[in-house]
C-alpha cells in the first residue's frame, strides 16, 4: 500500500520548480494556476530569493503548486504526457493521501475532494489571511528536539505555548510569542534542542483565530467531493469519509495544531508499505525513516528522482488494506 504525502510550510528552498519546468505541460500549467493565485509562480519558483518564498502569501501557494505539479509527473501515464492533461484523481497509483499543514490542501486534491484551482484558490486565502493575522502580534515557532515528552510539553504549558506541530520521532513544534519562545530557547526542558523556525508566526495556534473567518468565506464557495483516495487528517490522524468534512478540518487546522504523528500512526495500523513525499520533498520521509520501520521512502525533489518513486509505485500500490474501516478511523 501506497502514500503520497505533500509537505508543509518550512520545505519551500529558492529554484526549486526549476528543474521541473522542462516536463511536457508544466510551464503551461504553472501559468494557468498563477492566474488562479494571482502570483508569479514560476518566477517565485525559479528566481525569487529565501526571503521572498518565506512570506507566508507567497510559500503556501508555490508549496501546494509544487507539491501538485510533481505528483502529476509522478502519476503521468508516460515520460511524454504532457503534465496539464493528468487527472490526478484519476490516475492510479495512489492508495492514501495525506499532507503536513498546508500540504494537506495538497493532499485533498490527490484525493479528489477539491480542484487543483479550488485547492489553490482556497490556499491564496489562507496564506494572505495568516500572514495578516501573524502580523498583528509578534510570534513564532520553534522545533523541539528530544526530550521526554511529558517534561516538554509541561514546559510548553507553563510559558503559554502551544504544540502546534506533534510530528512523530521525538519531534515537536512550540508556536506563541516570541518572548515566550525566547525563554524556552533559554532553559529548555532536559535533553531537548531548541531550533527557531523560519516562519512568520503561531501558525496552527489562536493567534490565527483571525484568518479562519476569511478561509470559511473561501470556503463557502466550493463544492468539495467525497475523497476518490483514502484522506488523513491533520487534526487526529483519522481518514476523512465526506467532501464537507474534508473541507470543515481544512478550515479548522489553521487555528488548531497539526498531529502528523497521529496521521503516521494510522498509516501504520492500515499498513503502508510504502511513502513518496512529492517536491520539495525531504522532511516528511526523514520523520517516515524514524517512525515507519519497514516502510520504504522516496524524496521526490527534482525530475530525476521520478524513476525511482514510479518504481515504488508500481511494487507497493494497490495493495489490500490490512486495517479493518473502524480501525483505519481509529486506530489504537
Amino acid at each position: 500500500m501506497l502514500v503520497v504525502a505533500c509537505p508543509g510550510q518550512g520545505a519551500q528552498s529558492p529554484g526549486m520548480l526549476a528543474p521541473w519546468l522542462e516536463l511536457p505541460g508544466a510551464a503551461e500549467l504553472l501559468g494557468t494556476w498563477s492566474d488562479v493565485v494571482g502570483q508569479d509562480l514560476v518566477g517565485h519558483g525559479t528566481t525569487s530569493d529565501a526571503e521572498t518564498i518565506r512570506d507566508t502569501a507567497v510559500a503556501q501557494p508555490l508549496l501546494v503548486a509544487t507539491a501538485l505539479l510533481t505528483a502529476r509527473a509522478l502519476l503521468a501515464a508516460g515520460t511524454d504526457q504532457r503534465l496539464d492533461e493528468v487527472d490526478l484523481a484519476t490516475s492510479g497509483g495512489v492508495d492514501v493521501a495525506a499532507g503536513h499543514s498546508v500540504g494537506e490542501f495538497g493532499a485533498a486534491a490527490i484525493a479528489g475532494v477539491l480542484t487543483d484551482a479550488e485547492a489553490l484558490a482556497l490556499v491564496a486565502v489562507r496564506g494572505a489571511a495568516m500572514a495578516r493575522a501573524a502580523a498583528a502580534t509578534p510570534t513564532g515557532m520553534s522545533a523541539m528536539l528530544g526530550g521526554d515528552p511529558e517534561e516538554v510539553l509541561a514546559r510548553l504549558a507553563a510559558l503559554g505555548l502551544t504544540a502546534a506541530n506533534v510530528n512523530g520521532g521525538g519531534q515537536v513544534v512550540a508556536a506563541g510569542t516570541l518572548e515566550a519562545l525566547a525563554e524556552l530557547a533559554a532553559a529548555p526542558p532536559a535533553r531537548t534542542r531548541v531550533v527557531p523556525l523560519q516562519v512568520a508566526g503561531a501558525f496552527h495556534t489562536t493567534h490565527m483565530a483571525p484568518a479562519v473567518a476569511e478561509l470559511a468565506a473561501q470556503a463557502a464557495t466550493v463544492q468539495a467531493r467525497d475523497p476518490r483516495t483514502v484522506l488523513l487528517s491533520n487534526a487526529d490522524g483519522t481518514r476523512v469519509t465526506s467532501g464537507a468534512q474534508a473541507l470543515d478540518r481544512l478550515v479548522a487546522q489553521v487555528a488548531n495544531p497539526v498531529r502528523w504523528d497521529l496521521c503516521q500512526t494510522t498509516l501504520q495500523a492500515m499498513g503502508v508499505t510504502g511513502l513518496i513525499e512529492v517536491a520539495p520533498a525531504g522532511v516528511l520521509t526523514g520523520l517516515a525513516r524514524r517512525t515507519l520501520p519497514g516502510v520504504e521512502t522516496v524524496a521526490v525533489k527534482t525530475p530525476a528522482d521520478l524513476g525511482t518513486a514510479r518504481d515504488l509505485v508500481a511494487r507497493h500500490a494497490g495493495a489490500s488494506h490490512a486495517a479493518t474501516p473502524d480501525q483505519q478511523r481509529n486506530p489504537s
